[in-house]
């Protein structure tokens, strides 16, 4: 991966992808970029999406639609890991209240704002 930092709508358009990849299992298409993000064209989203190819952010895995992938993350940072080891711990039900909060804080660093509402929710249910 290049040493270039992405953009501010770069990186918009990069968290995006990877939360779409996430969600559905593939990537999104050019039309569905540019309706999430608001853009008017598809050329820019193209454009935004070769900057990112270029600095090494993302690829097109076999230039087929919806064949984009992210690059360089498919590896969890070790907060990850250890959030979803606390986060496995919380749905057995096996979770201290400090375990939880640490969890809430991780989900929350992490970018995982719905996860961490959900166990938030749960906790006022109880």
């Amino acid at each position: 991966m290049s040493t270039e930092r992405a953009t501010k709508k770069q990186q918009q358009l990069l968290e995006f992808v990877e939360g779409f990849i996430r969600e559905q299992g593939y990537g999104p298409s050019y039309r569905e970029v540019m309706s999430a993000l608001g853009y008017k064209s598809v050329s820019t989203v193209a454009v935004h999406i070769d900057g990112l190819i270029a600095k090494g952010f993302l690829r097109r895995g076999d230039n087929t639609a919806r064949s984009l992938e992210v690059v360089g993350r498919s590896e969890a940072p070790a907060e990850a890991k250890s959030a979803l080891k606390l986060f496995e711990k919380y749905l057995a039900g096996d979770i201290t209240a400090s375990q939880r909060q640490t969890l809430l804080e991780a989900l929350s660093i992490l970018g995982l704002e719905r996860e961490r509402q959900h166990i938030e929710a749960k906790k006022e249910l109880a």
